[in-house]
């Protein structure tokens, strides 16, 4: 959701004699999605009938239905029966209440109404209610979303409650996380959260906005009133909404309210709309792409086409560091350089030239005499360098039609440029690149990059686990999926602790003999019970001194977009709580022909070796 975008502010109807005039009065006001009763509330009278279990499931007569206006389906979400009990020790009102239940959303389904909200009980046990959700996703490929309305904080109560084997849960989000366990992490299962009048801590919070939000909830009876008697928020609380607005997560106002009044909540949640800040977020370039999988690119093996550098040239942080950085080094090179001494700069990788073009903007700030290097292996792209060669550089720049690391020179540099750096770092094979060009770098020559770091989380994320888990490949085996690593835009997860450092790669590389392969094992304490899906992964580099770009989240370098993060998921989600330790090992490892990653999960529980030689997932060296 963008500032371009129209805010969705949802209306929750308790119960309505007329849909069609409900919804009418909602939307003139400025609502725009509607939370209806599926069935009529007459239809729980028939608990007052003695026989009050159905033959088939099937007698939902005229008279029980909510009638819906076919023009506002797609933005009506129809609630199930709240009446209903599928896990009730009473065989008659749980069999009852299977029928109701199955009843309703087949209704759903006929109208196209293509999501439905059901309520988590507060207590009690929901296994055969996960059982029953759970079914209608795989009945079906057209399986209606399903809405999970959970409090954010635990009502309190004195009843224990029962999920599994024996173990009593109060907490809501263990009871939600519980709950979408059992239904094996579906994509199509997600949380509408009911905002309390007390919040919990950060950290609560932040792990409820790293689960798949649909929507949150707030009581009118949560709203304050102002001097003026209009309903307000509290700082807190919209300090929450703006958050939520930001992951793409519509409002929902409910509880009891006037007519005059709806029009004064819909107005204040409109205001606080106004106040979410895009400004640090390249939304033109990013949105669509939150928790969107991608395949790293690999353009050592793979030549890029004309959209991939149009996008990534476009980054208005990228180049401009990378011409601070080249200014920097140059005006270093003067001090110990005669007046009419020219740099040498290779550019190994260019692309089609925006780094050629912020090195000779470099050696124009710096006042020096350069000359350029432009080595480029895609052809296609060697024709973009070559043109602008003819009508803007001209002798300035010589373009070699190489592979950076087959090209002889009698030629040596003073400045080595590459902007081979993926999401993790190294992962576009920087390192072999650097070292294998190194041998044209003057004994006092300059790197840029001159360093790297990969750095790892163990992150939370159902939204991003169950979109791998829908990812197949019919001609690979069921583990290949969860032994790639995925370049993502990340929005909703939870980090589970602190992010550390990985692996660390220096240019030039003095090292004899030269090794690039990396282990390491990080240990990381989790503060709050939750769930493993994976790790995020962040690199930052040293361009030349004081030039850093970075995508770590404490120092991500603002306005950048040519990196997301890249993550790493396990097999099995792994149940945590606080107080356990995370061991996770990577390698980086390699043959004569590819480089690949190892992850291994050892502690709280032993899992096995992820991608072992390279079986789902390797970058080719040629």
């Amino acid at each position: 959701m963008t500032k371009k975008d129209a805010l969705q502010i949802g209306y929750d109807f308790c119960t309505v004699s007329n849909i069609a005039t409900a919804v009418s009065l909602a939307n003139e006001v400025g609502y725009s999605k509607y939370y209806v009763p599926i069935a009529h509330p007459r239809f729980k009278r028939e608990f007052c009938d003695e026989d009050i279990i159905k033959s088939n499931g099937d007698d939902f007569s005229r008279s029980l239905v909510a009638v819906y206006p076919q023009d506002c389906i797609n933005y009506i979400v129809g609630k199930l029966s709240d009446y209903v009990d599928v896990d009730s020790e009473n065989v008659k009102l749980r069999k009852f209440s299977e029928c109701t239940v199955d009843q309703e959303i087949r209704w759903c389904i006929y109208l196209g109404i293509s999501n439905i909200l059901i309520t988590l009980p507060v207590n009690g046990s929901f296994v055969n209610l996960a059982r029953i959700i759970y079914s209608k996703f795989k009945a079906t490929h057209s399986s209606p979303t399903f809405l999970v309305k959970v409090s954010m904080i635990s009502p309190k109560s004195s009843a224990a409650s029962y999920v599994g084997d024996e173990v009593s849960i109060n907490d809501s989000w263990e009871r939600w996380n519980s709950f979408r366990t059992f239904c094996g992490s579906e994509k199509k299962l997600r949380v509408a959260l009911e905002i309390s009048e007390n919040l919990p801590d950060e950290k609560e919070i932040a792990r409820w906005l790293g689960e798949p939000l649909a929507c949150v909830f707030i009581n009118t009876k949560t709203f304050l009133t102002n001097h003026k008697g209009y309903p307000v928020l509290s700082k807190a609380h919209q300090d929450l909404v703006i958050s939520v607005m930001k992951r793409h997560v519509h409002v929902v106002i409910s509880g009891s309210a006037r007519e005059d009044t709806l029009l004064y909540y819909q107005q204040y949640i409109n205001f606080l709309w106004q106040k979410v800040d895009f400004s640090s977020e390249n939304t033109s370039f990013t949105h669509g792409y939150e928790d969107f999988l991608q395949i790293p690119l690999q353009p050592l093996m793979d030549n890029l086409d004309r959209y991939t550098y149009e996008v990534f040239e476009q980054d208005p942080v990228k180049y401009r560091e990378y011409q601070r950085a080249m200014k920097l080094a140059l005006i270093d090179k003067k001090a110990v350089k005669e007046e009419s001494y020219q740099f040498i700069i290779m550019v190994v990788g260019a692309g089609r030239g925006p780094i050629v073009n912020a090195a000779l903007n470099a050696a124009k700030e710096a006042n020096a005499n350069v000359h350029v290097y432009a080595v480029e292996k895609n052809p296609f792209a060697v024709v973009s360098l070559q043109t602008q060669k003819l009508d803007r550089w001209k002798d300035s720049v010589t373009i070699i039609a190489s592979d950076m690391r087959a090209w002889n020179s009698t030629v040596k540099a003073d400045i080595i440029v590459s902007e081979l750096l993926g999401s993790f770092g190294d992962n576009e094979l920087s390192p072999e690149c650097l070292d294998g060009v190194q041998h044209l770098l003057k004994d006092d020559g300059i790197s840029i990059p001159s360093s790297y770091n990969s750095y790892i989380c163990p992150t939370q994320t159902h939204k991003i686990y169950s979109e791998i888990l829908d990812f197949v490949d019919r001609e690979k085996p069921p583990h290949h999926r969860f032994e790639l690593p995925y370049v993502v835009h990340l929005q909703t997860i939870y980090h589970l602790a602190p992010i550390q450092k990985l692996f660390t790669f220096v240019h030039p590389n003095h090292e004899t003999p030269i090794d690039n392969t990396r282990f390491k094992k990080s240990v990381f304490e989790i503060d709050q019970d939750s769930v493993l899906h994976g790790f995020s992964g962040f690199f930052d580099t040293v361009l030349y001194k004081d030039v850093i770009l970075s995508i770590v989240p404490e120092t991500y370098s603002e306005g950048m977009f040519s990196w997301f993060p890249i993550f790493f998921p396990i097999k099995e989600p792994v149940q945590l709580r606080k107080g356990d330790k995370v061991e996770v090992s990577f390698w980086r490892l390699h043959n004569d022909k590819i480089v690949w990653y190892e992850w291994l999960v050892s502690a709280p529980v032993s899992l096995p070796v992820h991608n072992p030689n390279g079986r789902s997932y390797f970058i080719g060296l040629t």
